[in-house]
């Protein structure tokens, strides 16, 4: 089977309907005009997702039901420890993982692969703010980007499609820094609390990251 067709086969059958048809079609052509290259299949799920409300593709199978605890576990394996303590409505053993690492932190971990990428926008704020480090880490404070360079650096770094979203977050934060025009981002120097320290340790210690 070739990765085209193995990639067809992974994404799920959904129902997709919208209020608005004519929305739909000016949402995916503002989609389009700024994009810089074809996009990929996720890209336009997650384009799809958005022109009907939802906050990317994911948010879509969650509202549709298709997302099951079983594909998330297989897709990320540190997630069976956290899916079984939310099922329990615990709060996550410090002692499975790290001493100091929060319920948040731990959650927020169980948005990477074991490979160190992102595999989705968390549905909590908090969670948000956590995961954005694990993408800051990507980035050399020695070095000035421009806007292409720091899409380049989220696209190898996450697996939904979105860099825009996750690079204006970046600057949200103060985790990156850029000039009034947008041409130059760089890495903005920060001290993180004893919380973001414990799950980029925890980040760390996943397998090739």
């Amino acid at each position: 089977m070739s990765n085209a067709t193995s990639s067809r086969a992974s994404v799920a059958s959904v129902p997709f309907t919208v209020a608005d048809i004519s929305a739909l079609a000016k949402s995916l052509r503002t989609a389009f005009a700024s994009a810089e290259k074809v996009p990929g299949q996720v890209q336009m799920l997650n384009w799809l997702a958005k022109a009907a409300g939802y906050q990317n593709y994911q948010s879509l199978l969650v509202h549709s039901g298709q997302r099951s605890a079983t594909a998330e576990t297989v897709a990320n394996p540190s997630a069976q420890l956290v899916a079984a303590t939310e099922r329990a409505k615990l709060k996550v053993p410090k002692t499975e993982l790290d001493a100091s690492l929060s319920a948040h932190g731990a959650k927020a971990l169980t948005q990477f692969s074991v490979d160190g990428k992102l595999t989705r926008w968390p549905h909590k704020f908090v969670v948000q703010r956590i995961a954005m480090w694990g993408l800051w880490i990507r980035f050399d404070s020695k070095r000035k980007y421009s806007e292409k360079d720091v899409n380049s650096v989220l696209n190898a770094w996450h697996l939904f499609g979105d860099h825009a979203t996750l690079r204006r977050e970046l600057v949200n934060m103060d985790l990156l820094a850029r000039k009034p025009d947008c041409s130059v981002y760089w890495k903005q120097p920060q001290q993180p609390s004893d919380e973001i320290q414990a799950f980029l340790r925890a980040l760390r210690k996943q397998p090739a990251v």
